[in-house]
């Protein structure tokens, strides 16, 4: 398997598994590992599906993790994810205590506000194009889970950040070219760009 191909064999891994198709995402992972037995990202992909198959709760955020540290540092990502899953038992407590600490001690270095706080300030009558300015010159927002990211983008669409919700929505594309959800957000900013023209 030459390195286009191990690529490629990864991305399909990947894609199988954002689609809870974890048979197949264990299938490439397996492939590019038996060529490549070094390859952490592959190791580290057959276990998550291995855990996906078997049941375990958590094993599709700690996939979602895993992304958003590689975007950051991929050789740390690859080590940071090996020595979790090394010493994971499997309980739902020893995975948000994994999750936990990292996303305290990121919030503290990065100023950051987690968007549940966000929603919470929307939730007490604030408006979102006025708290949203007002806090992205200041920290920010740190989404965590999917479904705060559409509302966030779907938020960013509504009240005129067409062009930033675009830069988010392209590269979550990046990662996950199929996912409908992102698909049908990025058709409807065209047609609110259509409209504005």
């Amino acid at each position: 398997m030459n390195a286009i191909s191990k690529h490629k064999t990864l991305s399909q891994a990947k894609e199988y598994f954002s689609k809870s198709d974890y048979k197949n995402a264990l299938e490439k992972f397996a492939v590019v590992l038996q060529d490549f037995p070094n390859s952490k990202e592959a190791y580290n992909g057959v276990i998550l599906s291995e855990m996906a198959l078997s049941g375990e709760g958590g094993a599709e955020a700690l996939f979602d993790y895993y992304e958003i540290l590689k975007d950051e540092d991929k050789e740390s990502a690859d080590n940071i994810m090996s020595d979790i899953l090394q010493t994971m038992d499997g309980t739902v407590e020893k995975l948000s205590e994994v999750f936990a600490e990292p996303l305290r001690e990121r919030l503290e270095f990065e100023d950051g506000i987690l968007y549940q706080d966000f929603k919470a300030i929307l939730n007490k009558g604030a408006g979102f194009k006025e708290t949203f300015e007002n806090i992205m010159f200041s920290t920010r927002v740190i989404i965590t889970q999917k479904e705060d990211f559409i509302d966030f983008l779907e938020n960013l669409i509504e009240h005129g950040f067409a062009e930033m919700a675009l830069t988010y929505l392209e590269n979550a594309l990046s990662v996950y070219p199929s996912d409908e959800l992102l698909r049908k957000l990025l058709k409807k900013l065209a047609k609110s760009k259509k409209s504005e023209n």
